[in-house]
């Protein structure tokens, strides 16, 4: 489905834009513009992919509808994966991550609108899920902004999908606590460990672009997409790192302001709307039918279960698997 497109990632720039672009890049695209407001970024990203001539790089801030509109032109498919996302910031700046998170979302849809794009996919996170902070807050609205945007087309006059994904921290991504600990322990300082029994749910930044792009092919529109995703807690990550390096010590520092015990990818109320559907789960629209849910996706099963998918009761990563994945993700080595 990506043969001949033109494709736009905003924040294309950050941990993800840039490993989607590679992922992107396998297949026989015309053109992939990165929109970000980061030029040192821009820079180090355009020396890395010095030789590849389908790409091009863009100034820009979601905020500015009249220049997403410019970056819009001609374009096929649009990643959403600009935000503010950092936590302590957020809730330290709550209407700067409005006028990025939410404010800058809308525009996204309403450039896609203008220039009538097939499909509008926007990035999403579990903090999204009975949020506790201004982030997730932030994150819930974009979210909901995405999935009620089709309500505004005009089938005769707009052809454009919108989706949302939700799945957990990508392993090893920027302001993440894997090279977080990583660093500490380089450093010989003491890992800073807010709850040894916290959990995350964890996915790879290979799965992460499995997800990403099988769903792109999965679209109907109004749909958020989750993977089905097990969990780790802090105690197991800490300990995977230091048997792999070394063991500083440790320093339980508490549960910051904002953060959760545990996370939840999919709430006890948003169960009565969820689906199963190719390994994954999909909440649909709590007015469809369920023959007609049935009709647009084939081998789709209600999920039965009445309680919330959080990271506490899900599945949990072994320390030895852990060991693996970490090893596999070649972060010891950055």
């Amino acid at each position: 489905m990506f043969e001949g497109k033109k494709i736009l990632i905003t924040g294309g720039t950050g941990s993800l834009g840039n490993a989607l672009t590679k992922r992107l890049l396998e297949y026989n695209v015309d053109t992939i513009r990165i929109f970000s407001r980061n030029e040192d970024k821009q820079v180090k990203m355009r020396s890395e992919f010095k030789d590849e001539d389908r790409l091009r790089f863009l100034i820009g801030d979601i905020r500015d509808l009249s220049r997403l509109n410019r970056a819009f032109e001609d374009i096929d498919i649009v990643f959403h994966a600009a935000a503010l996302k950092h936590v302590p910031v957020v809730a330290y700046n709550p209407f700067e991550a409005v006028k990025t998170n939410v404010i800058g979302s809308q525009n996204i849809i309403d450039a896609s609108l203008h220039e009538n794009v097939e499909l509008a996919i926007a990035i999403g996170t579990d903090k999204a899920v009975s949020p506790l902070n201004t982030y997730g807050a932030t994150k819930l609205l974009m979210e909901k902004l995405f999935v009620t945007a089709n309500n505004y087309i005009n089938p005769a006059k707009h052809k454009t999908k919108f989706v949302a994904l939700r799945y957990g921290n990508v392993l090893g991504s920027s302001g993440s606590v894997v090279p977080l600990f990583i660093n500490q322990i380089k450093n010989n300082q003491k890992i800073t460990i807010t709850d040894p029994e916290m959990t995350r749910f964890s996915i790879t930044m290979t799965d992460a672009l499995d997800f990403i792009l099988e769903s792109c092919k999965e679209v109907k529109g109004s749909e958020v997409f989750i993977p089905n995703l097990r969990a780790y807690t802090i105690k197991d990550i800490k300990n995977a790192l230091t048997e792999l390096l070394n063991d500083p010590g440790e320093e339980v520092i508490g549960i910051r302001e904002g953060e959760k015990m545990h996370e939840i990818l999919i709430n006890h109320d948003e169960m009565r709307y969820t689906w199963k559907f190719n390994n994954k789960y999909v909440i649909l629209n709590e007015n469809k039918k369920t023959k007609e849910i049935e009709n647009n996706y084939k081998d789709i099963s209600r999920v039965k279960a009445s309680s919330e998918y959080d990271s506490n009761t899900a599945e949990k990563i072994s320390k030895e698997e852990l060991k693996k994945i970490i090893l596999n993700s070649g972060l010891l080595e950055n």
